[in-house]
């Protein structure tokens, strides 16, 4: 009796939207390192507080629908309990909080309660803007929200390679924040938003509904800097990708068709110093579609005249509450040129893992391509060849 031989594994590469491509657009070997390498950063500072106020949002979000709890929240009594237990989630994950970034009480050998948090703690940068992002989107995004935290995937041919391919196909999967069901009769301030936008109208008028599915995203950082004219930031250009590919996805997942996706940039309602320094640098070279007209001359003249060592200026909350928000109207033209820069993307990603494959050392198989920022802040720059703030002169196969 013959038996046959046992086939090969046949595997469909995965990839996420934030996990694997913004990871590789900020340095091809950081994130051959840490997320092909399981080495995680040191420091994840950036990475605790998006997921932290991911989490918020969504507890925060799950708190209202069972209670119909009215606005504005008491952050001691109210938001606190929910980043207490968002923190001890990232804790168990091995997500520590920076000290200067958030109180924490849940500590092992902590027995502190939250009737020991002073004003100086809620002032922290992590819980101001936890409690500014409830209480200034939360009345009106949350009776909105269809559902948060949606998984979602697909599948595409796998781009051509100049190599072999691992597979014919690759798999896209992401998480969509919150799925929202606007219906643009409704007196809201986000439906007033969306209504402001010109694409987005045009989509309406052509469609002839009321009712909509928006996209949904929260970011922990300030809006990026952009040049209306066409001279975008990659983070920018980025972000509007992101939200058409959630689109395509969910297109595939149901017959859905969102028309828009909406961004919340929440460092914005909370500014830092370094955030601040940024904003005046986008206002100064005119790099920015919100803050750089008359409408805010008064938030302007205040950014412009504060020096680092100077008191936060006291800018407006319609200056901040604009910048929060970004519109992106969603169109099938746009959602197939972002399909194909993902694809690019997994192209080049695919290339780096056939060439270590076959033989190549992991700096000769992955480009190091991060910026200067990106280098001071890796922990793995003490033997990349191609680090811009080079310490020592050595490398590692």
């Amino acid at each position: 009796m013959k038996l046959s031989s046992k086939s090969k594994p046949y595997m469909i590469p995965e990839y996420s939207l934030t996990g694997d491509l913004l990871s590789y657009l900020t340095c091809g070997l950081q994130y051959r390192y840490q997320n092909k390498g399981t080495l995680p950063p040191s420091m994840p500072v950036q990475l605790w507080f998006g997921e932290f106020i991911h989490g918020v949002m969504e507890e925060a979000y799950l708190e209202w629908e069972s209670k119909k709890t009215e606005f504005p929240w008491d952050w001691k009594k109210d938001i606190r309990p929910i980043e207490d237990i968002i923190d001890r989630r990232l804790q168990v994950r091995g997500l520590y909080p920076p000290a200067n970034h958030f109180f924490t009480i849940n500590h092992p050998d902590s027995e502190l309660t939250i009737d020991d948090l002073n004003e100086y703690d809620h002032k922290k940068l992590a819980s101001a803007r936890a409690e500014k992002a409830i209480n200034v989107w939360g009345a009106d995004l949350f009776p909105l929200m269809d559902s948060a935290e949606v998984l979602i995937k697909g599948l595409r041919d796998m781009p051509y390679t100049k190599n072999d391919k691992r597979s014919k196909y690759y798999g896209i999967n992401g998480v969509i924040d919150v799925l929202s069901l606007v219906n643009i009769k409704d007196d809201n301030k986000i439906v007033r938003y969306l209504k402001e936008n010109k694409e987005f109208n045009k989509l309406a008028e052509k469609y002839g509904d009321d009712e909509y599915e928006i996209i949904i995203d929260y970011k922990g950082m300030k809006r990026p800097p952009n040049d209306v004219k066409g001279s975008n930031n990659e983070n920018w250009d980025y972000h509007e990708r992101q939200i058409l590919t959630y689109s395509w996805l969910r297109q595939k997942q149901e017959d859905k068709k969102p028309i828009a996706g909406i961004i919340f940039y929440l460092n914005e309602l909370v500014p830092s110093i370094e955030d601040l320094k940024l904003i005046k640098d986008d206002i100064h070279y005119h790099l920015t579609d919100v803050g750089d007209s008359k409408e805010y001359e008064k938030d302007i003249e205040l950014i412009e005249n504060w020096q680092d060592d100077d008191e936060m200026p006291k800018l407006s909350e319609k200056f901040k509450i604009d910048r929060s928000i970004r519109i992106i109207p969603i169109d099938d033209d746009k959602i197939n040129e972002a399909l194909e820069k993902f694809d690019d993307v997994v192209e080049k990603i695919e290339t780096s893992i056939i060439k270590e494959i076959n033989g190549s050392k992991i700096q000769d198989a992955w480009s190091a391509e991060g910026e200067e920022r990106t280098c001071s802040a890796c922990d793995f720059k003490t033997f990349c060849k191609n680090n811009k703030n080079k310490t020592k002169d050595f490398t590692i196969p």
